[in-house]
């Protein structure tokens, strides 16, 4: 058995990889980069400069995949990673996204007119400071915009050659294969984690598929971590945290799968990469496996 502690520095590149739209190799386990905001994913950071450790300690951990979006501050996320990264490392994969308007903390409402998607995308750009976006995901269907119109006019970025690759976040198998009609799709994003598995479906399409899939909150536990569960024993039996066991379990559910645990502490991140180096026994797995349905 791995354990989470070592002396040697922990490096997201014993997660493994995936080739995203066939054609860019990140190394499976990311960051998202949700957390660097303020209170209610709101205006800038406590700690602006911690915000800054944090991106350029992930890079130095082996991190090349990072996760974004415009309403992250709105904003602050994105111009925090172009301050703490650029000039980019060459193997790193910025993905962001826009499709949920801010008028205040912890409010999102959905908004996929074309032509706000083209603005947000080139305002995006702007910020990171980059020539085309990597991976630009619809952050939600907009249920009064037709998703012809909103991944219509995704797909004209893509062909000006502003945007490599199309996301979706949030949807369901039905959405996501009325989505592949209209684009190429390279990656889902929906919620996923041991205690919530509701997306179990999506996963599976995006395996047989062979789409990437970015669980969101990766590290939820609920009640699995309760003393004598199977998820305290198997963090007793790895001397590893919760958090870690249950991301080493997502990278084992699924080649497929790229988890982004965030965090706006460096120790905290060090941790989440550790978890890369965990390995679960067959009887671990299958242990978490039976208790998390």
């Amino acid at each position: 058995m791995s354990s989470a502690t070592s002396t040697s520095q922990p490096s997201a590149i014993a997660s493994g990889t995936f080739r995203l739209g066939g054609d860019l190799t990140v190394n499976r386990l990311g960051y998202g980069a949700m957390q660097i905001t303020g209170p209610g994913v709101w205006g800038p950071p406590a700690d602006p400069d911690g915000a800054v450790r944090v991106l350029r300690r992930s890079v130095e951990l082996g991190v090349n995949f990072i996760d974004t979006a415009d309403s992250y501050g709105p904003y602050v996320s994105e111009e925090l990673i172009a301050k703490a990264l650029h000039p980019y490392p060459e193997d790193l994969v910025i993905a962001t996204k826009a499709g949920l308007v801010r008028t205040g903390p912890s409010v999102w409402v959905p908004l996929a007119r074309g032509a706000y998607l083209r603005q947000e995308v080139e305002m995006s750009l702007r910020r990171l400071k980059v020539e085309r976006i990597d991976l630009f995901q619809l952050h939600r269907i907009d249920p009064r915009t037709p998703v012809e119109e909103s991944l219509g006019e995704l797909k004209k970025l893509q062909e000006e050659g502003k945007i490599r690759h199309i996301g979706l976040s949030e949807v369901t198998v039905d959405q996501l294969a009325q989505a592949r009609s209209i684009v190429d799709v390279a990656s889902v994003q929906n919620r996923y984690n041991l205690a919530d598995r509701a997306s179990e479906d999506v996963l599976e399409y995006s395996e047989r598929e062979g789409l990437g899939f970015i669980p969101w909150f990766p590290v939820g536990t609920g009640s699995l971590a309760r003393p004598g569960g199977p998820l305290d024993e198997a963090s007793s039996a790895h001397g590893a945290a919760p958090a870690q066991l249950a991301l080493a379990w997502l990278l084992r559910r699924s080649p497929v799968m790229l988890p982004i645990p965030g965090t706006k502490s460096v120790a905290h991140l060090e941790e989440n990469v550790a978890a890369a180096d965990i390995v679960l026994s067959d009887a671990e797995f299958e242990s978490l496996e039976a208790a998390s349905r």
